[in-house]
């Protein structure tokens, strides 16, 4: 770590420190509650007619744009959350880009809900119906190989030398903050166009964009600590299941969640290949599956 590293290193040390800290934790817990309750009262005060007509107009009448509002500020969390993971472990930076991708997809279903009458009637609305249960189907089946995805990851990765571990998670330190500057720009931006009354766009594709190669560039990275050709092979199908995911978001309902879960059940592929064929546990032992556990 030389002097013009250092200082960098150490502001992204403490950032995370302060997001990753009780008090923060729950300052956030009650500041969504807030938002969440403060708009289902606009939303209610302008569908009486009661707000002031520059203020109505940019307040929705629909009850359930409180809920989708509200899951759009946990999926920025979420995001932060990633970012401070990208220099700790590469599977499970990966495995957060899933979680996420299933909050969105949980998101994107309270979203059809939007376009239901209030009160709510299900007649004429079977499209919204079918796009909701794509949505919430492919959330769960994400969920549930977010499961399998993890208990792949119980073998510990081979061991390298603490200095190389040092150099390497330093070069992902500075990646990262490069990352969480981008995405707080992006959101900074997106917000400037709102106030605007101009066209938006979402940050959220546009952060996966940003993902893709932040993924090929710590490849790159790792092959200069990890020249081993099983070692490129996960990391490279790590970036290209964020191709996918990537690809899952701007496709229709039923694609999303096709795409969606294929990316999962790749993701899954590769760590279980990875970890059985390759990977050493804590013990210098090879991986034990549980068949051969018994």
């Amino acid at each position: 770590m030389n002097t013009l590293t250092f200082p960098l290193i150490r502001l992204f040390d403490r950032i995370q420190a302060f997001a990753e800290s009780e008090w923060a934790h729950k300052l956030v817990g009650q500041g969504l509650v807030l938002f969440f309750l403060s708009s289902l009262a606009l939303i209610e005060l302008n569908s009486l007619g009661w707000l002031p007509d520059g203020l109505a107009q940019n307040v929705s009448l629909n009850r359930f744009d409180a809920v989708t509002q509200t899951f759009t500020l946990v999926l920025v969390l979420e995001v932060v959350e990633l970012v401070f993971s990208l220099p700790r472990s590469t599977s499970r930076s990966v495995g957060k880009q899933f979680e996420i991708l299933a909050l969105i997809l949980l998101r994107d279903a309270f979203k059809e809900l939007t376009h239901l009458p209030v009160p709510i009637a299900l007649t004429g609305h079977n499209d919204v119906l079918m796009n909701l249960a794509m949505d919430g189907a492919g959330a769960l089946v994400v969920f549930v190989l977010l499961g399998a995805y993890k208990y792949a990851q119980r073998c510990a990765p081979r061991h390298w030398a603490p200095t190389i571990l040092a150099k390497f998670i330093t070069a992902k330190k500075l990646v990262a903050l490069f990352v969480l500057f981008a995405f707080l720009f992006m959101g900074a931006y997106d917000a400037l166009l709102l106030l605007r009354g101009e066209p938006t766009f979402d940050i959220f594709h546009d952060f996966y964009t940003l993902l893709i190669f932040t993924d090929i560039l710590i490849v790159l990275i790792a092959q200069r600590y990890m020249p081993e050709f099983h070692a490129i092979f996960r990391n490279s199908g790590f970036a290209l299941s964020t191709v996918f995911i990537r690809m899952a978001l701007t496709a229709d309902p039923m694609l999303a969640a096709i795409m969606g879960v294929g990316a999962m059940v790749f993701a899954v592929g590769l760590t279980y290949a990875s970890n059985r064929f390759y990977a050493i546990t804590q013990t210098g032992g090879p991986c034990l599956l549980p068949d051969s556990q018994k």
